[in-house]
């Protein structure tokens, strides 16, 4: 090189410091403005950690960082012209490489809050600056550029290189990634808006997330430079791809939002579909998740429910009517058996006192005559079952108490032609 770059001028100064005395008083100012970064970070995580939320967290992580820039850059100003500050001036980047590692991994996390891979991303990126920041401060940043623009090739008329493949890259992964934590902000101030119906928030937030990726793409590509006529050979692929492999995949996506904007079927809806029932607890892209009582849960793609009978029981209402039938001894006071099943299940506090419980005589069978109690719930998504266990306990004792009797089957048989 024929002139020593910026960077490397830097580190030839620092190194001629460590001969002079006065380096002291660099260390110390490096590591007074370190302590008060570090000062100022805890008291901001101490003043925000009742208040939780995206930018209490953000300023969390890259309060020491940019605090520490911050500083540096104070006490180069105001001291240049008495001391060398050659050491402030390496720590200013290392602390900026610092801070774009901890901004970058946060808003990763906000974007993909259940992402395992997480851990192993956080130390690809971290490596990836601190070696970008070593080529640079070596001056060998602009060699490896040429090499990777030397790396060339052709996507239909486009002509790109490695290099300009590398930032696409990186640009669209970070505009993505900044798209997506934009897209849980409104997520979470959406789902805060209980005034508004579930389905149209859900609605609101897929809508939100799939614009603003759409955006992000087209923004980085053309901050990159990349013609978008080029990607027309990928659009038409994509396009035959859904003709012929994909049409089940965005049947269910439209259905999806079919379901989302007719409000047909809500989260904690007590549906069933054929033979599969339970209550809605998820509404996806492709399918719906049913939850039975039991713990069970059956994927439902959403072009089902579309295309088929749903039997909606709180589509109206949450109310939801319950039976049980219990056979009595012919000799039974019919009234007293009525009137004791009717008090038993008033009696539980989930049933709803109007519509008012009620029994009916259904069936003289062979050996008993059946009575059938109906009565109202309007929470049928803490189970049914646990309910008309509860009640047909209270009826047993009741009865008990009462002298009132549950026959079993009786059969009489007689022997004809009995030999002697």
């Amino acid at each position: 090189m024929s002139q020593k770059s910026p960077a490397l001028r830097l580190i030839n100064d620092l190194l001629a410091d460590f001969r002079d005395p006065d380096f002291i008083w660099q260390v110390v100012a490096l590591v007074a403005c370190l302590g008060l970064a570090f000062l100022v970070a805890r008291w901001w995580q101490g003043r925000h950690a009742e208040g939780a939320g995206r930018l209490s967290d953000a300023g969390s992580r890259l309060a020491f960082p940019l605090t520490g820039m911050v500083l540096a850059g104070l006490v180069i100003a105001t001291l240049g012209s008495l001391i060398h500050v050659n050491l402030l001036r390496l720590a200013m980047p290392l602390l900026g490489s610092m801070a774009l590692v901890r901004g970058v991994i946060f808003v990763l996390r906000q974007a993909f809050p259940r992402a395992t891979w997480l851990t192993a991303w956080e130390r690809i990126i971290a490596a990836t600056v601190w070696v970008w920041l070593a080529l640079y401060i070596t001056d060998l940043a602009p060699y490896v550029i040429d090499a990777m623009e030397g790396v060339e090739f052709h996507i239909g008329k486009q002509h790109v290189d490695l290099w300009t493949i590398l930032r696409a890259v990186a640009t669209i992964f970070l505009t993505v990634v900044f798209a997506l934590w934009i897209a849980g902000v409104i997520e979470a101030k959406l789902m805060r808006l209980h005034a508004l119906d579930a389905n149209l928030r859900i609605v609101g937030v897929r809508v939100a997330k799939a614009g603003l990726t759409v955006v992000a793409i087209l923004t980085s590509l053309a901050l990159v430079g990349i013609d978008m006529t080029a990607l027309s050979v990928f659009t038409g692929a994509l396009g035959v791809g859904l003709g012929l492999g994909l049409q089940k995949i965005a049947s269910n996506y439209v259905s999806g939002f079919i379901i989302l904007l007719d409000r047909s079927i809500r989260i904690g809806n007590i549906v069933q579909v054929g033979s599969d029932s339970g209550e809605v607890t998820q509404i996806t892209t492709r399918y719906t998740v049913l939850k039975h009582p039991g713990g069970t849960e059956f994927i439902v793609p959403n072009e089902t429910l579309i295309g088929s009978t749903v039997q909606n029981q709180t589509y109206s209402n949450n109310q939801l009517r319950l039976a049980t039938t219990i056979g009595v001894a012919y000799d039974t006071d019919l009234d007293l058996a009525q009137r004791l099943m009717i008090e038993a299940a008033a009696a539980h506090p989930r049933v709803l006192g109007s519509p008012a419980p009620k029994a009916f005589l259904t069936q003289f069978a062979d050996s008993s005559i059946n009575l059938e109690l109906g009565f109202w719930i309007d929470d049928p998504e803490e189970g049914k079952g646990n309910i008309v266990s509860d009640v047909n306990f209270a009826i047993w004792r009741a009865f008990k108490e009462h002298g009132v009797a549950i026959p079993f089957p009786q059969r009489e048989v007689r022997i004809l032609n009995e030999t002697r």
